[in-house]
């Protein structure tokens, strides 16, 4: 198989020397491949190492590529993403994707985090207690959304008016006010959440506009679009597309 010379030295940097996968049994597929994924779309991105990796990350928890994210996070890792970073991307996870769905992942970060010498427990990030969390959380909602966020906690219908304190409480008070990531790192891999899983683009407008409102523009969301089209796919990358499109009017 032919590999350019951009696409082998991205290869050494994410996974030593080791040979991509499938080189053996699937050549023609592997050279294609490894050339799209390793130096066509890298080379089309103004995205930090950081940055990108942690936006493939997230969209592989979105679309469930359990497999391909055990071989991404060491390469995440070799380029400078932290395992506090990793543990934070995967506990936000939970609340767009669900316990049932995150499981996995958490067992798969721990047992690589271990394999690579690092202790565990990492370092607590909660900044909210039980007592204060849906407070912090709806104060969130107000940073990334604006001014009109303030009151959701307590606001909706009578029979549903839980799920909008949840979402302060749990989804934002559990999780955005932690350390290790800022909202434009937490926005940004929110969007890609919901990218990756598809059939919520309502929401996908929201956090788009959200990542906007926080710093993250229409570019820079495209860029991070354009990054993961090749772990999710072009359908749910062209709907991300419009939704974008349509936040930023």
């Amino acid at each position: 198989m032919k590999m350019t010379e951009r696409a082998k030295e991205n290869h050494r940097r994410l996974f030593g020397t080791e040979l991509p996968p499938l080189s053996q049994t699937d050549p023609e597929f592997a050279e294609r491949l490894s050339n799209f994924l390793l130096d066509e779309v890298p080379a089309q991105s103004k995205l930090s190492d950081r940055t990108r990796m942690l936006a493939i990350l997230a969209a592989l928890l979105g679309c469930q590529g359990l497999d391909e994210f055990r071989r991404m996070l060491p390469a995440a890792l070799n380029l400078g993403v932290t395992p506090v970073e990793v543990k934070e991307t995967v506990y936000q996870a939970t609340a767009y994707l669900g316990i049932g769905r995150t499981y996995p992942f958490l067992g798969a970060v721990n047992e690589i985090l271990l394999s690579r010498g690092v202790s565990l427990p990492l370092e607590p990030q909660a900044t909210t207690t039980l007592e204060n969390r849906v407070e912090m959380g709806e104060q969130a909602q107000v940073d990334i959304f604006g001014e009109h966020m303030k009151g959701f906690a307590e606001s909706g219908p009578e029979e549903s008016k839980h799920i909008n304190r949840w979402l302060s409480g749990n989804c934002f008070g559990d999780y955005y006010t932690r350390g290790g990531l800022n909202y434009q790192d937490r926005e940004m891999i929110t969007f890609c959440f919901i990218a990756a899983q598809g059939g919520c683009e309502p929401q996908l407008v929201s956090h788009a506009a959200g990542n906007m409102k926080v710093g993250n523009d229409k570019a820079f969301l495209i860029d991070v679009v354009s990054q993961c089209l090749p772990y999710i796919g072009y359908p749910r990358s062209l709907n991300a597309l419009r939704c974008v499109n349509e936040a930023a009017k």
